[in-house]
């Protein structure tokens, strides 16, 4: 709850320094916001009301310079509260759904054309992770014989997506016990989530470790772990668009610069934010604001994410940029990608 409530006149100033800052990235002066925007006041007056936001802790005054800059609270209180609804132009809305449409079914290809998309139309870093597997449900399970003594496992997901991992055999001579084994399993496992496979494969299977077809059986169990597993997040994340970062002027300064180089090299951090939660603002869209992410060395930076989804599965989508960013923009082209991404991944286009 907010322990001030604004004028009408203080929500306009505010909105306008906000609007400013965002396309020159420099501190806004009230003579300046006195005569851009017309609106009838003497500049003492607006200077008099950014002070009053100041106090509110929504302004923030660099010693350098007379002018105002926004605080990651006044950027809260502006994305919460003042910006102009999102809004995607036409042209920008048919370029997505025809680069989607070219790319076909594949998954892999879809989330690594969206990464592109979002990072080409923000002009800011993007991510797609890969939708969790903890949850999914297994529909059918095959075993490829690559070699007498190497199997690839084929496990197809009930959202449609499919996962390969390939097993070295102990023992020559098992080609046929193969497809008795994968009966065996898709009669035993098909339809259980991942968890619950793990959880129970032992069980489930201990009549079958025994005769002809154990060590197959027996490779299955010492792998169950690996085979069911859930894909690592920093193994299925596309990142694209660092060099739309480096040229924003606030990256000028050495320090910010090394910065950002630092986030853009560790992938790891750029995912763990993406899987951070937060309720959820306008239609599902999670915007993190500089100081409100838990790393300290993105204070310089917000993120807009949005869930997708392939069946019962998730994944997120969102672009990372500095804290000066046009955010009616930004969410109006997650919000729109991450729509049509699951819509394309279902099969409901």
């Amino acid at each position: 709850m907010r322990e001030f409530e604004l004028s009408d006149r203080e929500k306009n100033i505010l909105r306008y320094v906000i609007h400013q800052f965002i396309l020159t990235a420099s501190p806004v002066g009230s003579r300046f916001i006195t005569k851009k925007y017309g609106l009838g006041l003497s500049a003492a007056t607006v200077r008099n009301i950014m002070y009053d936001l100041e106090q509110f802790g929504l302004l923030g005054h660099p010693h350098t310079s007379a002018g105002r800059i926004p605080t990651d609270k006044g950027y809260r209180f502006y994305v919460d509260s003042l910006m102009d609804p999102p809004y995607l132009e036409k042209g920008e809305i048919d370029y997505i759904d025809s680069s989607l449409d070219n790319q076909g079914s594949e998954t892999d290809d879809l989330l690594k054309i969206s990464s592109t998309l979002l990072s080409e139309i923000t002009s800011q870093i993007a991510c797609v992770t890969f939708p969790s597997f903890e949850q999914a449900i297994l529909e059918k399970l095959q075993i490829v014989e690559l070699s007498s003594s190497k199997i690839l496992i084929v496990i197809t997901i009930r959202a449609g997506l499919v996962k390969t991992i390939t097993l070295e055999l102990k023992t020559d001579n098992l080609s046929s016990e193969l497809q008795k084994v994968q009966r065996i399993l898709n009669e035993r496992l098909s339809g259980l989530k991942f968890s619950e496979i793990r959880s129970s494969f032992r069980e489930r299977l201990k009549d079958y470790d025994k005769g002809s077809s154990r060590p197959v059986i027996r490779l299955f169990l010492d792998s169950v772990d690996k085979i069911f597993a859930d894909v690592k997040k920093t193994d299925k994340a596309v990142i694209t668009g660092a060099s739309n970062v480096l040229r924003q002027p606030e990256f000028e300064d050495i320090k910010q610069f090394g910065s950002v180089i630092e986030l853009i090299e560790n992938k790891e951090v750029i995912v763990h934010l993406m899987d951070k939660d937060q309720p959820a603002g306008l239609n599902d869209i999670k915007v993190f604001i500089g100081s409100e992410n838990t790393e300290k060395k993105l204070d310089n930076y917000s993120l807009v994410t949005k869930e997708y989804k392939v069946g019962t599965l998730t994944g997120k989508l969102g672009i990372i940029g500095p804290k000066r960013m046009n955010y009616p923009r930004m969410i109006a082209v997650v919000t729109y990608l991450a729509d049509t991404l699951s819509q394309e991944l279902t099969g409901k286009k």
